[in-house]
Order: structure tokens, then C-alpha cells, then sequence
């Protein structure tokens, strides 16, 4: 669809644009052809038609390859801002026709206590009227996708690091971490937290915060542990827990379920060691009106 712009173009045309960059996502016309199912002399002369409007060539060829070009790599630079934000007017407008309702959709680290996601959707039906999805996955991949608005919330137990500059974050709670164990672990209790040594331990995995917290209490108090086991799985840790695999370090509300069962106990308080959550949100042209006033007003 052809766009008018002022100045020295007069027209842009937006499926020249998607052509484009479709090549320089995939690296060759053969396979954007392929992708877009469109014949290779038709998409070659696409893009031509759109690098004589531009009066720039944006492609250069190396070595059989195709290698943008400067004026290339700011064409793609405002390319690629202008679908996203094309999907992203479409997800928003799609989202707030559905029966009137504004869809919220929530990332969760599988490590994030599950209380403190079931009080962000209820917090989200206070804000208004409102459908809600909740996705559990990885750190690094909802991160990603917080910042592609494929997903409007993110609730981590770690601040996003500075690759993401567009997404912002508010610490939320900040819970005591406890060592838990299976019954037969509870000798350790006396002498805590010195008899810790040796013991077998499931950690959570090096990418945490909490994981680095751990490493740095255990050497400064000159604790060895024997680390047995890591997952980054909260609800995994807690049954290796509770089978007696190893001790697991944990925020107590983060293991109340098997704790009331008595499948866990406490140990002891891991003095000056938490578990902070925070709720993330990525910059957006338009806010998700539900997820901006959870991200103004969430509190525990």
C-alpha cells in the first residue's frame, strides 16, 4: 500500500518495504521468495522499484551474498520500527474488540512464586475489565518477547540487564530465603547455619540473582556445600526437596504448599539472603491500559 511523504519522495510503498526487509532478514531473495511465495524476478523487481524511489542502493553483493548497504542498514533501522509497530496497533486493537475486554498477557519465570502471579491477576481485574494469559517460560526468551509486545507483563526474579533497553521494571517483593528440607534433614537445625557443611544441595541455576546471593553467602561464611543439583524450576526443586534429594534454598512463601503437608520443613533463615520479584513492562507507542496501571499501582 502506497504511502504519501512529503519532501524529496513523494511515494513509499509499504509492500516494497516488506520486501525489502524480508531479504534482509533472510539474506537472499531466494529464500524471502520462499517465504513470501512470490517469484524471484518479481521480488528482484520490487526492490529495485523501491531502491529507485530511494535513489540509494541498499544492497551490496560480496561474495555471492548480499550485505546491506549503508544507506541499507538505516532503511532496515525504520523498517523494522515501523512493523513492529504495525503489530503492535494490531494487537492492541484486536486485543480491546474482543467482548470489550483489554487482554493483558503475562510472562512468568518458572521460578516466581505462583501466590505472587495469581495477586497480579487479580490485581488485573481490579483495574478494569479485562482477559487474561498467563505464559511460563525461560528468562531470556519472555524477555525477548516483553520486548517484541508479544507478551505486555513480565514478572522475574531478576532486573533485565542492559541489552533491553527498552524495558523498565519495579521491584515488587523482596522474600526471606529459607533452607528447606525433607524430615530427615531435621538434625540440621542445631548448629544452623554451620551444619550446613557438606551437605547436598539442588540450587537454582547460575543465571539467577538469588543463585549469585547463594555462592556469596556460602563463601563469606566459609560454608563448602556439596551442589548436586540445579534447576531453575521452582516446582522442581521443591519435590528433589521433598524426596530428600538434597536441601533446597527457597522463599518460604515460594514452598508453603508442601511445608503445610510436612513434606518440607525449615531449617533456618539465610540472614541477609531474598528473593526479589520484579514486573517488567517494555516501552510502547500505545500502553495496555490494565498492564500500565498494574505497573504505576501492583502492590504486595
Amino acid at each position: 500500500m502506497p504511502v504519501k511523504v512529503e519532501n524529496q519522495m513523494q511515494w513509499l510503498n509499504y509492500h516494497h518495504l516488506h520486501y525489502f526487509y524480508t531479504i534482509a532478514k533472510e539474506g537472499s531473495i531466494a529464500k524471502a521468495a520462499e517465504k513470501l511465495k512470490i517469484g524471484q524476478p518479481t521480488l528482484s523487481t520490487q526492490l529495485k522499484q523501491l531502491e529507485e524511489a530511494l535513489g540509494k542502493n541498499l544492497f551490496e553483493r560480496r561474495k555471492q551474498r548480499l550485505h546491506l548497504s549503508e544507506a541499507g542498514k538505516v532503511a532496515y533501522q525504520y523498517a523494522d520500527q515501523v512493523f513492529q509497530l504495525g503489530s503492535e496497533m494490531v494487537e492492541v486493537l484486536q486485543d480491546r474488540l474482543q467482548n470489550n475486554r483489554v487482554h493483558v498477557q503475562i510472562g512468568a519465570l518458572d521460578s516466581v512464586p505462583k501466590h505472587i502471579i495469581l495477586e497480579v491477576i487479580l490485581q488485573a481485574y481490579q483495574q478494569g475489565n479485562c482477559n487474561v494469559s498467563v505464559l511460563e517460560g525461560a528468562g531470556g526468551d519472555l524477555l525477548r518477547e516483553l520486548g517484541a509486545h508479544q507478551i505486555d507483563l513480565l514478572l522475574s526474579n531478576y532486573p533485565p540487564n542492559v541489552d533491553f533497553k527498552t524495558v523498565y521494571a519495579k521491584s515488587i517483593a523482596k522474600l526471606d530465603v529459607v533452607v528447606c528440607a525433607s524430615p530427615k534433614f531435621k538434625h540440621l537445625r542445631k548448629d544452623f547455619p554451620r551444619s550446613l557443611e557438606g551437605q547436598p544441595f539442588v540450587f537454582p541455576t547460575v543465571h539467577s540473582k538469588l543463585r549469585r546471593d547463594l555462592d556469596h553467602y556460602f563463601l563469606v561464611n566459609d560454608i563448602r556445600v556439596d551442589r548436586i543439583a540445579e534447576t531453575q524450576d521452582t516446582s522442581l526443586q521443591k519435590l528433589l526437596g521433598a524426596e530428600g534429594v538434597g536441601l533446597i534454598p527457597i522463599a518460604e512463601v515460594a514452598a508453603s504448599d508442601l511445608l503445610k503437608e510436612k513434606k518440607l520443613i525449615v531449617l533456618g533463615t539465610l540472614k541477609g539472603v531474598y528473593e526479589e520479584i520484579w514486573l517488567m513492562a517494555a516501552d510502547r507507542k500505545i500502553d495496555n491500559p490494565i498492564a500500565a496501571k498494574l505497573m504505576k499501582g501492583f502492590s504486595l
